[in-house]
């Protein structure tokens, strides 16, 4: 598990999945997300089969946060597309309780994932694809101290219009330096 200041994360188990698919399902929690069609709880049980399949540092990771005394699963997160012979990566993020947005958990959860990258799987690079529609988790990702690297233009279709896609990143040096 990794821990932080009152949050962890930890590997999905079976009995999240009712979580997951609540969550996929719901129209605000996925409209920063590339979800966009309902989704099954037996799509989500095949993917999770398939996700224990690939290695291990790309499993998704359950983020639970400490309530009096108990742990509670709140989102979901996890490193992916892991190329390491350049050293490099993506990092994925959903808080799936609303009732949680806009407490700085996913501030913490990237700071979190950006230790665990760069100390524990000795990447270099770490980038996101964000939604330049998303300005909450833009500013979230900038918090964590990534920073703008480019613009897909009209990358992304949703609700019949075109978005941009932002592209950011934080190097191992610019981390180490904001530590």
């Amino acid at each position: 598990m990794i821990y932080g200041d009152g949050i962890r994360l930890r590997a999905p188990e079976q009995s999240d999945l009712d979580d997951f698919v609540r969550w996929l399902n719901d129209p605000e929690v996925i409209a920063g997300l590339q979800q966009y069609t309902p989704l099954s709880f037996k799509e989500e049980e095949n993917w999770f089969e398939n996700m224990l399949k690939n290695h291990p540092a790309e499993h998704p990771m359950v983020i639970e946060i400490e309530q009096e005394g108990q742990w509670r699963a709140v989102g979901n997160c996890g490193v992916h597309q892991i190329d390491w012979r350049i050293r490099s990566a993506e990092l994925g993020i959903f808080i799936g309780d609303k009732s949680r947005w806009n407490q700085g958990i996913g501030t913490q959860v990237m700071k979190l994932l950006l230790k665990h990258g760069f100390e524990t799987l000795n990447l270099n690079r770490i980038a996101l694809d964000v939604y330049d529609s998303n300005p909450r988790a833009i500013r979230t990702y900038e918090k964590a101290g990534f920073v703008l690297e480019g613009r897909k233009r009209q990358a992304a279709y949703r609700h019949g219009k075109y978005s941009d896609v932002l592209v950011m990143s934080v190097l191992r040096s610019e981390w180490q330096e904001g530590k």
